[in-house]
């Protein structure tokens, strides 16, 4: 009568219980991954959602300059005015500036020290839209209707490009790229 396990059932029992035991564990490693890229897809788009939201918001109470006065006016780089205009691109087409209903001079734009939307209202100190950990690949205004001498309403198409997820693996980085035009809510065309 014999004692024991030969070498071979050992072998056997081992590589056997390793199957078990790394199909699952794949498995779970697998969806934790998938948990991961879809909380970080998640964040994107609420983050995403609520800095489009407030700059549609904005863009849609914008005003036209209607004064000339540099101390009230809104004044754009090198210190033209944005007199007769609803909207003007600054830094580049990065960016964009007009008066808002409260009468403040407002800019959205694209910092690029850290790939931020950012705002800045009368000049002030610019406030972060984003979280930290999103970075802005592209942001691009285009405008329509912004003067006087076409019979077209106001409006600006938005280009955005927006990575989630800085500081992680390459694949739990989600994308989206976004399109949108927001049009001027108050009748501004030649009667």
């Amino acid at each position: 009568m014999k004692n024991g396990y030969t070498l071979i059932e050992v072998l056997v029992a081992v590589g056997i219980f390793t199957i078990l035991i790394a199909a699952p564990t794949g498995f779970f490693v697998g969806s934790l991954r998938g948990q991961l890229k879809a909380l970080s897809s998640q964040k994107l788009l609420d983050n995403t959602s609520y800095a489009l939201e407030y700059i549609s918001r904005s863009l849609r109470m914008a005003k036209k300059e209607l004064s000339a006065d540099p101390l009230t006016a809104c004044l754009l780089e090198g210190g033209t005015s944005l007199y007769g205009r609803n909207y003007q691109i600054t830094r580049g087409g990065n960016g964009l500036k007009f008066k808002n209903y409260k009468d403040e001079c407002q800019e959205f734009f694209l910092d690029g020290s850290d790939s931020r939307l950012k705002e800045s209202k009368n000049g002030a100190t610019p406030i972060a839209l984003t979280a930290e950990d999103l970075e802005i690949i592209s942001l691009k205004f285009k405008l329509s209707g912004e003067s006087q001498t076409d019979n077209d309403q106001p409006r600006v198409t938005l280009f955005l490009e927006i990575k989630g997820g800085k500081g992680q693996m390459e694949e739990l980085q989600p994308l989206i790229k976004i399109q949108t035009t927001i049009s001027q809510r108050n009748l501004d065309v030649p009667y």
